[in-house]
């Protein structure tokens, strides 16, 4: 979520944007409200919408989730796609009961695997293939979650990561004071950003929508899934 206005779009583009925006249920409302009052990272909601979106495009069947949160996320995922399973994961395990209290009131925590557990060490034992995948987690270590996805979406899978951005600094560095480093998750995205936009396996496109979200599309399969390296 960004955390300023202005920090990506304009801030009158923002408010316009957010104005179109329907109103929220019942449940997502409170949500949101209990993100911004306790300052739990979520996605905003033009971007919950456009995993939605996607999701119902992609008639998904499988969905993955690295960054459980409250489950805001997951819940656009699982409404999106009423016949999917979706599983998402976090290393904190209490935010991940707290997600299922979320899930199971909006009725789709009976479609959702709740895996618990590093990020890195989770991935690296799922079986795909997915249909859609969705990140919001340690930004310094995006570039190793694509490369352990990758694999495991099927072609034509998509896969949106969240924050690209990051409250503008990506793409203009806030002033430093002397002997100031720069912020190390800034410092990943901006090497990200280009290897997600280069990817010979992907087709990509990096939207201006909350805080930056990158949306790339798998077209062909991975050496390793053609049985490589040749």
């Amino acid at each position: 979520m960004k955390d300023r206005t202005g920090a990506v779009l304009r801030p009158a583009q923002e408010r316009y944007i957010e104005r179109l925006l329907p109103p929220r249920d019942a449940l997502a409302a409170e949500m949101e409200a209990v993100a911004a009052e306790e300052g739990i990272p979520i996605s905003d909601p033009e971007v919950a919408r456009l995993l939605q979106a996607v999701a119902a495009a992609k008639q998904a069947r499988r969905a993955v989730e690295v960054g459980c949160a409250i489950g805001y996320g997951a819940l656009h995922i699982a409404r999106g796609a009423p016949q999917a399973e979706v599983v998402t994961l976090d290393q904190d395990a209490a935010v991940l009961e707290r997600a299922r209290g979320y899930l199971e009131r909006a009725g789709v925590a009976d479609r959702v695997r709740f895996l618990h557990g590093p990020a890195l060490q989770v991935l690296a034992t799922l079986e795909g293939p997915f249909d859609v995948a969705y990140v919001d987690a340690a930004k310094t270590e995006y570039r190793r979650y694509l490369d352990l996805l990758l694999p495991q979406m099927s072609v034509g899978g998509v896969l949106l990561f969240d924050n690209l951005l990051w409250k503008g600094w990506v793409a203009e560095p806030p002033e430093e004071e002397d002997g100031e480093q720069e912020d190390e998750q800034t410092v990943a995205l901006r090497a990200f950003n280009p290897y997600l936009m280069i990817h010979p396996q992907l087709r990509s496109v990096l939207l201006p929508l909350g805080d930056g979200v990158g949306l790339a599309t798998k077209v062909q399969p991975t050496i390793l899934e053609m049985g490589g390296p040749f």
